[in-house]
């Protein structure tokens, strides 16, 4: 955990009424308040250990219904089987972390919290949007925690040696950037990389990279039809064909393309975070828990994060993250507890010492709003920064995480190989999408 800061002390003072409140309003919402002691609750995630049993225990010691509350992190690998298989067997985990990718996928798992425990609009005023779809008509899925936004990572010193003193904060500087940074040897190959752009296989977060420049150019990926039925949206059913995925895979596969100026990736490279942290590119864009990772793998690295770059043109900035909450097991066997657990959890206090803990945001708004507006000289490393990136995320509903991977792949190779037109990659990918919905 980070140290104590005037920067907490005086967040945790403006929350201190409303973790009061919102640990009021939502145990007793569900019967839970007035309990001494929950029991035992076993909480599964992929986050950190240390990190997240250090803010149990400290929840604890405030109230001692958490006190019978353990966390135990999880091979993110082998999280989703491993949850189906324990959950099977009735031997899995009271509460465990759902991502938001993957709320369609294990809504079927879980014990929804209805309206009359939380409403859609107490979720809405209380949770940031990006985590709208943990909400379904029937109630809440799962209990929001955490907002892992994506951001930019910059390299000071390569984009200073190319002339650049300040990162970019549209994309279409990136290809100027590219273009100046970017270093090739007498046979072609890249040795140093404006930005890791282009390829799937060794992008970090290409998929999402991807999903946010559709969203950031207006279109969808996928939406609700009249009957409540999730469609693709990669190409709109009504009104003609939009451009924003066909502009959006344009861009990105623009840096992998060696008949361009702006040529600055390929195949044959290492992965993008790693070939940033090496100092062999100058810009990566990752997600904010990305940050320490980072710096631990060269502490003697110059770099900075930045805002998400947005289209010039559009009328409002955009940003997706990985939202991260709680979920009761439908067939578990302290239901109730559980998601009283989850509530208290998810406190003011609570959520702003997990988001401290980790170094990501809380998914609630008044605590992300509190970070987001202190004063300047209680600002502390990229709260600030990361708290802005949280509240302009935004989240589309996913209905499997690995197969609409495999979509996503499918469509920037098709397009980097040669293999298709952008046109033609992009109407590909919306009838696999359309499949994968059954439609």
């Amino acid at each position: 955990m980070k140290k104590s800061s005037m920067f907490q002390v005086i967040l945790l003072v403006a929350f201190g009424a409303f973790a009061i409140a919102g640990v009021l309003i939502f145990s007793f919402a569900i019967g839970g308040g007035n309990s001494n002691a929950i029991g035992s609750i076993k909480v599964w995630g992929t986050l950190n250990q240390t990190a997240f049993s250090t803010v149990i225990r400290q929840a604890s010691d405030q109230n001692a219904q958490l006190s019978g509350v353990s966390y135990e992190q999880r091979d993110p690998a082998a999280y989703e089987a491993d949850l189906t298989n324990a959950l099977a067997s009735g031997q899995g985990p009271d509460l465990f972390l759902m991502r938001e990718d993957y709320a369609i996928k294990d809504a079927e798992k879980v014990t929804v919290i209805p309206p009359s425990a939380l409403t859609a609009a107490q979720f809405s005023n209380t949770f940031l949007d990006a985590a709208r779809p943990f909400l379904t008509e029937n109630g809440a899925i799962a209990v929001p925690m955490l907002v892992d936004p994506l951001v930019l990572y910059w390299n000071k010193d390569l984009l200073a040696s190319a002339g650049f003193a300040e990162p970019p904060k549209y994309w279409d500087e990136f290809f100027r950037i590219a273009q100046r940074i970017s270093v090739k040897d007498d046979a072609g190959n890249i040795k140093k990389s404006g930005v890791g752009f282009g390829e799937y296989a060794n992008v970090d977060n290409a998929k999402d990279i991807l999903a946010a420049l559709i969203l950031q150019a207006g279109g969808s990926i996928t939406d609700e039809d009249s009957a409540g039925h999730l469609v693709s949206a990669i190409l709109p059913r009504v009104g003609g064909t939009s451009q924003s995925t066909v502009s959006a895979l344009r861009f990105y596969t623009e840096f992998a393309d060696p008949s361009k100026n702006d040529y600055s990736w390929n195949r044959s490279l290492p992965r993008s975070q790693q070939a940033f942290a090496a100092g062999d590119a100058g810009l990566y864009v990752g997600y904010a828990s990305e940050e320490a990772v980072i710096a631990r793998s060269n502490p003697n690295l110059n770099f900075a994060a930045a805002a998400l770059p947005q289209v010039r043109s559009a009328s409002a900035s955009i940003s997706t993250a990985h939202v991260y909450a709680l979920a009761a097991p439908k067939n578990g066997k302290h239901v109730n507890s559980a998601i009283t657990a989850a509530f208290l959890l998810a406190s003011s206090a609570n959520s702003h010492a997990l988001s401290v803990a980790l170094g990501v945001p809380s998914a609630r708004r008044d605590v992300v709003n509190a970070v987001a507006n202190a004063p300047d000289s209680a600002a502390q490393g990229n709260d600030v920064l990361f708290a802005r990136m949280a509240i302009i995320a935004r989240s589309w509903l996913d209905p499997d995480p690995e197969k609409t991977g495999d979509l996503f792949r499918a469509m920037i190779e098709n397009t980097t190989s040669g293999a298709m037109l952008v046109t033609e990659a992009v109407q590909r990918a919306d009838q696999q999408m359309s499949q994968i919905l059954g439609i």
